[in-house]
């Protein structure tokens, strides 16, 4: 379907016009678009916003201060449509450290509604009959220009949304669900960025660690360290250097020359031109590292915790099945675990798990104690 034209923002003056438009708002619908599989940390290379009258794509990447988007994000008086907010509030967090309010996700409304398609596609195409195509969707988005048919693709994740959010917030008020899903909303907002920094014992969690001879885990803790100093300099993802296979290839059969290498899954001539001599150096000079030691693992929970944590997800998957949903809509993993720590007795008990959220301790409050008291 043929969209309205958008608004392309590249200026700080059309910046301060979009935002004369943005700040009589009641809701303004968003999405971010990233560079992940470019670029060594990924960074916001496009903001899409959408209102009843218009779409506006903002490019971060030229001469535009955003600190006043930070501003009407925070601002509670404004609600903020997001479909699966999680990955682009964690963006902005890290970037930007912008803090966001009254948050209405339009995935988490389908999910808590029964919806098992709940995709951006699948929604518009159950509830509305219209068909966006996912064809850019790998696109490097901090590559300039931007082609046309990019800028239309980005512009049809948000002009669609606010009207999505008036259908599923009906049925989220027939159904009974709105206090719920505003807690869940809320609870969306509170995620904590992870930075990824490297570690050199980050090899340990590379599938196939624990076949590996000690000498192998040692040429592969470098192998590792050499991609992760690769992959910073040429600002490159991980895997476009090394992916992990391969890596743990190299370390299990220590090559030992260039023709060997050439056997090895994943490693191509241009990979083997750039990097043979210095990968075969490190398996050499690996060779008389003393074995790795492993991490300590963080400490098993007692037996009584973990029984406790099982019989309640038991009961969080019973409930889930009679519900219709999928069982973190119930309640999240991290907060039963937390119930299963405290072991609440009393209503009092439970009221000392933050997690737990107002809605869900007085629906699941009761059944939850009597799950323990079993």
């Amino acid at each position: 379907m043929k969209l309205p034209p958008h608004q392309y923002i590249t200026s700080q003056k059309a910046w301060q016009s979009c935002l004369d438009s943005l700040n009589n708002q009641p809701s303004i619908a968003l999405d971010l678009e990233a560079n992940s599989m470019y670029a060594y940390r990924e960074r916001v290379c496009l903001i899409q916003i959408s209102i009843p009258e218009q779409d506006y794509i903002i490019d971060p990447v030229s001469d535009v201060d955003l600190t006043s988007l930070g501003i009407i994000l925070s601002n509670p008086a404004v609600q903020k449509v997001f479909h699966a907010a999680e990955y682009d509030l964690l963006l902005m967090k890290r970037e930007y450290q912008w803090e966001l309010n009254n948050l209405f996700d339009t995935m988490w409304a389908a999910r808590i509604l029964g919806y098992k398609r709940f995709g951006l596609a699948n929604l518009l195409d159950s509830v509305f009959n219209i068909k966006i195509s996912k064809q850019y969707q790998k696109s490097n988005w901090c590559k300039r220009p931007l082609s046309p048919e990019q800028l239309d693709y980005a512009q049809h994740d948000t002009h669609y949304l606010l009207d999505l959010r008036d259908r599923l917030e009906q049925e989220l008020i027939a159904a009974g669900r709105t206090t719920e899903a505003k807690e869940i909303f809320a609870d969306q907002t509170l995620v904590t960025p992870n930075n990824h920094d490297f570690t050199p014992d980050s090899f340990w969690s590379i599938n196939g660690v624990n076949e590996l001879t000690s000498q192998q885990q040692a040429v592969l803790k470098n192998l590792n360290i050499f991609r992760d100093d690769e992959a910073k300099k040429r600002n490159q993802p991980l895997f476009k250097i090394f992916g992990d296979k391969t890596l743990l290839q190299i370390a299990k059969e220590m090559p030992k020359s260039q023709h060997e290498l050439q056997q090895v899954y994943g490693m191509s001539h241009g990979q083997i031109r750039r990097y043979g001599k210095l990968v075969l150096t490190i398996i050499q000079e690996s060779k008389n590292d003393p074995p790795p030691e492993r991490p300590k693992r963080a400490k098993r929970p007692p037996e009584a915790v973990i029984c406790r944590y099982e019989k309640l997800h038991h009961w969080r998957k019973t409930c889930a099945k009679k519900r219709g949903v999928e069982s973190d809509v119930i309640i999240s993993r991290e907060c039963l675990w937390e119930i299963a720590r405290q072991n609440p007795h009393s209503a009092d008990d439970l009221n000392r798990i933050e997690t737990l959220g107002n809605w869900r301790r007085k629906t699941y409050g009761e059944d939850i104690l009597n799950v323990l008291k079993k």
